[in-house]
């Protein structure tokens, strides 16, 4: 069964940082791509960044570009999703997904808010 679990969300300042974790279990990691996404209230869910299976191509939205970097290491079966230069408009819950044997697998998501 696949389980993906997301740590690292919180309250930061804008321009702050914060670094989302997502630790995956249930398939073999290392075969998949991952991504991240997030949903703002009252917005549609929004693909944020995605990783190739074994890290060597990224691509991401282009209201982050510059700003957040997704990363993985597959013996710890994780993917990163590291923000900085946060902005108030990067508040929304995110989600790491992946999809496996055709089948969109979803974490339960983590609450990034940035204020002051």
């Amino acid at each position: 069964q696949v389980q993906l679990v997301e740590f690292g969300g919180g309250l930061v300042q804008p321009g702050g940082s914060l670094r989302l974790s997502c630790v995956a279990s249930g398939f073999t990691f290392s075969s998949y791509a991952m991504r991240w996404y997030r949903q703002a209230p009252g917005k549609e869910r929004e693909l944020v960044a995605s990783i190739t299976k074994i890290g060597g191509l990224t691509n991401y939205a282009d209201s982050v570009k510059g700003r957040f970097t997704i990363s993985r290491d597959n013996a710890k079966n994780t993917v990163y999703l590291q923000m900085n230069s946060l902005k108030p408009e990067d508040t929304a819950v995110y989600y790491c997904m992946a999809m496996v044997d055709f089948v969109n697998s979803w974490g339960q998501g983590a609450q990034v808010t940035v204020s002051s």
